[in-house]
């Protein structure tokens, strides 16, 4: 990577060159009863760390060396004994998002509730399919926070969903990696600190964008992609699309940036916090990526984690603590870029999947 400076004009902390490519749009109307956004789930206090991995590693136990380490992980970013004046900050951002996205399909269209339901700890899928149906709600249609696609997490909330949902018709979003408007909510984000990186640094910083690794038995094809997979994970006939979808939201943030100076030779891309319970994950990971940087004579690195879409463990603790200590070890300066969160950018690209302006991969499903 060069040591060229960048021009003076894309040193500008401005976003006007982003706000340039926000323009108005009408969402179109939306056909469902309701809207089911789904995300991960993260324990309330540090005692529910053994029950919250069970349901994370589908029943399996783990190590007591490995639950204490999550704990003090998760106690790192602030996760007591007793429950905080506020809820952690996953659960905090994805019932913000829900609320935001409600008052954006409510705003000039039909009266459309937005439920937000948790995989792995509550709210629980099933509990709130079950209030669902106690509303009286018969249609819907299912968001996965996780845009880009994969068995070992979009497939198993499906799964969650179509066991919970008995007569109820579900449209499930299967992926939603390529929309725009979801790669200009992660450029608006990582403008600013890119820009202010090479400001600082007088040269210009490389930007590392990553997302969750994910183990390598679960995307494979054939026999060998359920050997050893968690219970639910379905044998394949082709490659699972996850690695692929990662890196397209990446370059899609890239090339929007590129009107205010990014190139091919600024970003990188790698695979984070991958898992503590052993077997070998998907890379390049993030400690090598860092290694090799500084080898090639760098001073910093911004990072992004464009595969998710708020603050939690895995970016206040693995980037913000863990990767922030070895870059400092290295001799390298890391900034991150700010978490998408309540992201007025990311209620509108929520807006057009749910609404079908932007045609996501769906599966529609009358169930019995």
């Amino acid at each position: 990577m060069s040591d060229e400076s960048i021009p003076h004009q894309h040193l500008e902390t401005t976003a006007e060159p982003l706000q340039a490519l926000a323009e108005e749009h009408q969402p179109s109307a939306q056909p469902h009863d309701a809207v089911l956004l789904l995300a991960h789930g993260t324990p309330d206090v540090l005692g529910e760390m053994a029950e919250y991995l069970s349901k994370v590693t589908g029943g399996r136990a783990l190590p007591q060396e490995v639950v204490e380490e999550l704990q003090h992980r998760y106690r790192e970013i602030g996760l007591k004994d007793t429950p905080g004046d506020e809820a952690p900050p996953l659960t905090k951002w994805t019932l913000t998002q829900g609320f935001l996205l409600e008052q954006a399909l409510n705003f000039s269209g039909p009266n459309t509730k937005v439920y937000v339901g948790m995989r792995n700890w509550h709210p629980y899928i099933s509990d709130v399919v079950d209030q669902m149906r106690a509303d009286g709600v018969k249609r819907f249609k299912a968001v996965c926070l996780a845009p880009q696609n994969s068995r070992t997490s979009v497939g198993l909330y499906r799964k969650a969903v179509m066991a919970a949902a008995s007569g109820m018709e579900v449209t499930f979003v299967a992926g939603w990696a390529e929309n725009p408007t979801l790669a200009r909510a992660f450029a608006d984000r990582l403008w600013p600190t890119w820009a202010e990186a090479c400001a600082v640094s007088g040269r210009r910083v490389p930007v590392l964008f990553t997302a969750h690794s994910v183990p390598c038995r679960t995307i494979m094809t054939g026999p060998a992609s359920v050997a050893g997979a968690r219970p639910g994970t379905p044998e394949q006939e082709s490659p699972d699309p996850y690695p692929v979808e990662a890196k397209s939201t990446a370059l899609l943030v890239a090339q929007i940036l590129k009107v205010v100076g990014m190139t091919d030779a600024d970003w990188y891309f790698a695979f984070q916090s991958q898992g503590v319970s052993g077997g070998p994950w998907i890379g390049p990971t993030v400690e090598d990526t860092l290694k090799a940087l500084k080898a090639q004579g760098e001073t910093g690195v911004v990072m992004q984690p464009v595969g998710f879409l708020c603050d939690h463990v895995e970016i206040l603790y693995d980037i913000d603590v863990a990767f922030k200590g070895m870059a400092n070890e290295l001799g390298l300066t890391l900034w991150r870029a700010e978490s998408l969160n309540a992201s007025p950018i990311l209620v509108q690209a929520l807006e057009e999947v749910v609404t079908g302006e932007y045609k996501a991969t769906v599966d529609e499903v009358v169930t019995a």
